[in-house]
């Protein structure tokens, strides 16, 4: 089977898009790979006709192993590839060890073809030796722009997918990014373990794309000026949840933006909702119910989506990396589409001086929050190591009289110090354990639903009655709503999905942390220059604004795009002249 049989085969396509091939070829023969594509350029593509293509010739590499940080493109990925017939299988934090197995078993045993898992996978010592023993023909890396401390998202768990290729000796790796400027791409190459240095990229200038920077005093009329004279759908980026929710609706109550059918054409979307909502106001806006979705930077990873006529920033971005990537979800089609950042020159300058004090707080207060956190999760010195604790932000605050933006900075640069691992975004899986023993259960006057309820899970949980059990049988609406009737009665203990901040502890509690000044002073400075070169890209007007983006990213030869706004006054000037 050729690539292309493999594409029309399974995917339908009669042709590759530009540079998928020559990507193709290179994993195809055996080489290291670095692919750098826009974003919606295709990159799954790139990985998994290659592993449809070897798993024909050699059953004993039929498996690509996908380390990706999304969990929701995990699943959305997963569920596509079934959809066409291909075996696919997802492992991931929150994921009960018989999920786990079970997976992996699947892929052992079974005719898959794709395993995908999130890099704070990797960290476990019996989730390694299973990768060992399986088919892997393929190891890909999305987003990997995360495993360099030069990259806009540097995240610590990447650093182990080095130590995993040990453990697959003569397997290829496939890295993938929408974003990486030239230090990047070095540094992804040599974290990688690359035998030899080798990048594949497509240009990163999007034609149909419109880049405009709009000066405002007032950002929600501009938000609603834009919108009404924009049609289509539309992303407007924030930076805070409340702001989502608030401008969402404010914009609901305008006439100027009311469709036909009066429904609700704004909805905003973060990462405080709970699963089921972000699903359905997801699907809502990907089926065109709701034209307009408010958002933090939450929204908007793996969503394929190609008519987006519109996307707002109505707040500076940190990194002109993490500005591509979100402007560049508009016009996926290649039709003609607008990427509007607003600009307040004195308000964004203030706002950014006060990110940088929030986002790197002094060392000494980040060792207060170490020992504070420490406390209040009630870790003894020499204690904790392996385990992983909900962690209520709020109270956590509010207990340790901590101010909350700059606690949520020190976590982070803990984890990124080695000491915790701080997840924002943990989902938890349901789970119940029943105290009432099975012949006692007909003293409670059970209605038939609880009673089958009850049946079914003392059958399918061997452990159910000796500690808490993770029960799929949950997601059900009307399940959960069964398992919190019977909670209330005692008869069981349930904790509900949900969706929290956690905190891992990757080493024991230490009775003093050290933060290498080196370290903690270049990742600042590192930090202030993205942010001075997004603040820069904003205030300029003199040269195009894509010409500066690409320049960013390497590009130094790109001609003037014509019609960003920049590009448009010149025009007029010299009209005028």
């Amino acid at each position: 089977m050729t690539p292309r049989e493999a594409l029309h085969t399974y995917f339908g396509y009669d042709d590759f898009r530009p540079l998928q091939a020559e990507i193709i070829d290179s994993v195809l023969a055996g080489r290291d790979t670095l692919a750098l594509m826009p974003t919606g350029g295709g990159k799954s593509i790139c990985f998994q006709v290659p592993t449809l293509v070897m798993a024909n010739k050699d059953p004993g590499k039929r498996l690509c192993l996908v380390i990706t940080p999304l969990i929701a493109l995990m699943k959305d990925q997963v569920e596509n590839l079934q959809k066409r017939g291909i075996h696919a299988a997802a492992v991931y934090t929150g994921m009960s060890w018989d999920k786990q197995r079970v997976a992996l078993d699947n892929c052992l045993y079974g005719p898959y073809h794709f395993l995908y898992c999130s890099p704070e996978r990797l960290e476990s010592e019996e989730f390694r030796k299973r990768l060992a023993q399986l088919p892997i023909g393929l190891l890909a890396v999305d987003e990997a722009h995360c495993i360099s401390q030069w990259g806009y998202d540097f995240r610590p768990s990447y650093l182990n997918i080095a130590a995993v290729r040990e453990l697959l000796p003569g397997v290829s790796v496939l890295a993938l990014t929408a974003t990486a400027t030239p230090e990047t791409i070095e540094d992804i190459q040599d974290k990688l373990g690359f035998e030899e240095h080798n990048v594949l990229r497509k240009s990163f200038h999007r034609e149909n794309l419109v880049y405009v920077v709009r000066r405002t005093d007032n950002k929600p009329d501009q938000v609603a000026h834009i919108l009404s004279r924009v049609p289509g759908s539309a992303i407007v980026y924030v930076r805070n949840r409340k702001r989502a929710q608030e401008l969402a609706e404010w914009l609901n109550q305008l006439p100027s933006l009311q469709g036909g059918d009066g429904g609700r054409p704004v909805n905003f979307y973060h990462a405080g909702l709970t699963t089921q909502e972000r699903n359905e106001r997801q699907e809502a806006w990907k089926t065109g119910k709701t034209r307009i979705i408010v958002a933090t930077n939450a929204f908007g990873m793996g969503i394929d989506k190609a008519d987006v006529r519109l996307v707002i920033h109505v707040d500076l971005p940190n990194t002109i990396e993490s500005y591509y990537q979100e402007a560049g979800r508009a016009g996926r089609d290649g039709q003609t589409a607008y990427a509007v950042l607003l600009f307040n020159e004195q308000e964004d300058k203030a706002k950014t001086k006060k990110r940088i004090v929030d986002t790197y707080p002094p060392k000494e207060f980040v060792e207060q929050v170490y020992h504070k956190t420490m406390d209040f999760l009630q870790i003894g010195a020499g204690s904790g190591l392996g385990h992983r604790f909900a962690l209520h932000m709020d109270e956590l605050c509010h207990v340790m009289k901590l101010p909350v933006i700059q606690a949520y900075s020190a976590l982070h640069i803990l984890t990124q110090a080695g000491y915790i691992d701080f997840e924002e975004e943990y989902e938890t899986q349901p789970r119940v354990q029943i105290h009432v023993p099975r012949h006692e259960l007909g003293d409670y006057n059970l209605s038939r639903e609880q009673a089958g309820l009850l049946d079914l899970l003392m059958r399918s949980y061997s452990g159910i009655y000796t500690d808490l059990q993770y029960v799929r049988e949950a997601d059900n609406k009307d399940t959960h709503q069964l398992l919190v009737s019977l909670a209330q009665r005692g008869i069981i203990t349930y904790i509900p999905r949900s969706v929290g901040s956690s905190l891992y502890m990757t080493n024991e509690r230490e009775a003093e942390i050290y933060l290498s000044p080196a370290i903690f002073e270049e990742r600042r400075t590192r930090y202030v220059s993205k942010l001075n070169a997004m603040l820069e890209y904003a205030e300029q007007n003199q040269f195009c604004r894509e010409q500066v983006l690409l320049a960013y990213f390497g590009e130094t030869d790109a001609v003037a795009c014509g019609h960003c706004d920049v590009c448009r006054e010149l025009a007029h000037r010299i009209i005028a002249e």
